[in-house]
């Protein structure tokens, strides 16, 4: 071991350098310290902590600091004489690293693609995601203590606490995965840990095409949409791919646009050079100091955005999404949790009264009708395939009665060998309310081909 990191990694914490000041070395002591209680491997994960350094740890890169770990860890096995492989050395010292710089056991499942969701239903219970389908995977934490101390870890990276008077909390991975954390005494059976993850590859319209999450002409209505600067409320359930349908047609946003995005946790990935991100920030230990989505949304519309994007309307901030959509903010873009485009109103509805406008209904309804142009309605079917289920257009109002358009509507037609669904979506060709918009942009003809197109299929 070299000879900067010996006194770190090369005698017990606290323990004093003989060769600092001319100290005499220590005594031998007379018998090796030993627990019982534990196996080899652990008694040995232990012995290497307790020699560990946290303030030099910060110090070093992934890839120095597992060096000298396992180096480290035979240091300690020939010294208590451990029997250990080559194959437990380089695990051991991985699952030192991971636990230091990262999130323990469930590093590998991070950087495992093939997996969409983390669940963590205590210690000893880790479930993920895979192709639509849940199940328990082999990862472990060693103890409630040990889950406890990669939640904390994980709010406090973005300015956050979680502990028992505080025992909720939203947050977010460095690579931008949404994270929920449950703590007892609401959590009965130690922390629950929720870890939404975003794939790192680029996700737009043709991937989506070749998961068979939409077909090629409900794409092209989508991106014509998107260049025709529609507003768009994108609806549907927990976990059915909503912010990945939006981060898809926020590509085809311009370059030269200014775009301010309101999340609770930030977690939207647009590419556009000119983006102005904005994040909710929760009450001190005070209890004092939160910034609401609503406050962010008010204070976007002063700062001169061409489209604002809320990642996720909850409440009465819908207010304030309708007045940006109203007011010149055209191509603005938001997520809601809904069954299907007509519940997504009802919701929109129901959050403006939320807010104590004090509004009628009817008024209410009004907002909605010039506000919203599009709503695409997303959901995990029971094939574990995400796919847009509808694509409908807010028409305008019969009396009270808001009308809708059903552009594309998914129908299941029947079940795969395999167990996949297929079906076909049954076009509308009606002519659409933003017919002059389209015209405006010279996408009218565009429109028309995508859906005899669609039609034809």
């Amino acid at each position: 071991m070299s000879e900067t990191l010996r006194p770190t990694f090369g005698r017990r914490r606290n323990e004093p350098d003989p060769a600092a000041a001319g100290a005499q070395p220590p005594e031998p002591r007379s018998e090796p310290v030993r627990l019982p209680s534990l196996g080899p491997l652990a008694e040995l994960r232990t012995l290497c902590l307790a020699r560990i350094d946290p303030t030099v740890v910060a110090t070093l890169s992934a890839e120095r600091l597992a060096e000298e770990v396992e180096r480290l860890i035979a240091e300690i096995a020939t010294e208590k004489r451990i029997q250990i492989n080559a194959r437990e050395q380089r695990e051991l010292a991985g699952d030192l690293v991971d636990d230091m710089l990262g999130l323990g056991p469930l590093e590998p499942l991070l950087e495992d693609e093939a997996v969409a969701d983390i669940m963590v239903n205590g210690p000893e219970r880790v479930f993920v995601e895979r192709a639509g389908k849940v199940a328990l995977s082999a990862a472990r934490f060693r103890d409630t203590g040990h889950l406890a101390n990669i939640c904390q870890r994980i709010a406090t990276a973005v300015g956050r606490r979680i502990d028992e008077a505080s025992p909720m909390v939203d947050a977010r991975l460095k690579d931008g995965s949404r994270v929920n954390i449950v703590f007892p005494p609401l959590a009965l059976d130690g922390p629950y840990l929720s870890i939404r993850k975003f794939s790192r590859r680029v996700i737009d319209f043709a991937k989506l095409v070749e998961f068979g999450s939409l077909t090629p002409q409900v794409a092209r209505i989508l991106e014509i949409g998107s260049r025709a600067r529609l507003n768009v409320i994108i609806s549907g359930g927990t976990g059915s791919g909503k912010t990945t349908m939006m981060n898809a047609m926020s590509r085809l946003i311009e370059p030269t646009e200014r775009i301010i995005t309101v999340e609770d946790a930030a977690e939207l990935q647009l590419q556009q050079p000119h983006v102005v991100r904005m994040e909710t920030r929760p009450t001190n230990l005070e209890g004092k100091g939160e910034v609401t989505q609503r406050d962010l949304v008010r204070n976007a519309l002063r700062m001169r955005p061409d489209r604002i994007i809320i990642g996720e309307v909850r409440s009465g901030e819908a207010f304030d999404m309708l007045q940006a959509m109203n007011t010149g903010h055209d191509g603005s873009m938001s997520t809601i949790h809904a069954n299907n485009t007509r519940d997504a109103l009802t919701r929109i509805e129901n959050m403006v009264q939320m807010g104590n406008m004090g509004l009628p209904s009817r008024a209410i309804r009004t907002q909605i009708v010039g506000a919203v142009d599009l709503i695409v309605q997303v959901e995990r079917q029971r094939d574990g395939v995400r796919r847009v289920t509808q694509v409908t257009e807010v028409v305008g109002m019969e009396g009270d009665v808001v009308i809708l358009n059903d552009i594309f509507q998914f129908e299941i037609l029947g079940e795969t060998l395999d167990g996949k669904l297929h079906g076909h979506y049954r076009v509308g060709r009606a002519r659409p309310s933003f017919h002059d918009r389209l015209t405006y942009f010279g996408l009218d003809r565009a429109w028309i081909a995508a859906l005899e197109e669609g039609e034809s299929r």
